[in-house]
């Protein structure tokens, strides 16, 4: 049986004048893709801001979700299975990446492509959820039915939607993993994931239990 990992793709949405602008073009809530390697969050990719108060210095970075600056960002959490072999190569390349990080540039250009659904090719430059789709290429999950070019953050919203875990505050979401995973420690195996267990949290909360 082939041994199987998950990794999540994180839409947030900041409220930003910046984040203000793309929603004006997207007509959508959450307007930033990540892609995150565990339930906790802790280890978070994306293009975007390398400053966080200034949008035009951005590229390949790992987001720190406990940041002050996400502390009134909403999200939803979307939980996708492959196999551990992709789970090692998805990983690995952005690690590979991350070793070469300042060569790596934020395509703003990439976004007028697909406003216009016209591919604008740039060496070594992504918008947020081109990096995030373009991981699943050599995998048997696809996201999404497109080109990782003309990706969207809607894209995976439209798409994955029974794949959801998790929709709310950031930090809600945030605290309680990493709460919950601190307490794993000495909870049996059997014991449903963090990523289960934040699952069933959001529909108590939504249905008003917490």
């Amino acid at each position: 049986m082939t041994s199987k990992k998950d990794v999540y793709i994180v839409l947030t949405g900041t409220g930003t004048a910046f984040s203000g602008f793309i929603k004006w073009f997207t007509k959508a809530d959450l307007n930033h893709a990540s892609i995150a390697f565990d339930s906790e969050l802790r280890e978070v990719y994306s293009f975007g801001r390398k400053k966080m108060h200034n949008p035009f210095v951005a590229g390949l970075i790992q987001e720190n979700f406990i940041h002050p600056f996400y502390s009134s960002a909403n999200c939803s959490i979307y939980q996708l299975r492959v196999s551990a072999a992709e789970y090692d190569a998805m990983y690995n390349h952005v690690q590979g990446m991350m070793k070469n990080q300042e060569r790596y540039k934020y395509h703003l250009l990439g976004l007028i492509g697909v406003l216009l659904n016209v591919k604008i090719d740039r060496e070594n430059a992504y918008f947020c959820s081109h990096f995030v789709a373009s991981l699943f290429e050599n995998t048997a999950v696809q996201p999404v039915n497109k080109p990782s070019c003309f990706v969207t953050p809607e894209d995976f919203a439209l798409s994955l939607c029974s794949h959801k875990i998790f929709s709310g505050k950031l930090s809600y979401y945030v605290r309680r993993a990493q709460r919950a995973s601190t307490r794993s420690t000495n909870i049996p195996l059997h014991t449903p994931s963090v990523a289960t267990r934040m699952m069933r949290m959001n529909e108590e909360r939504t249905e008003g239990v917490i």
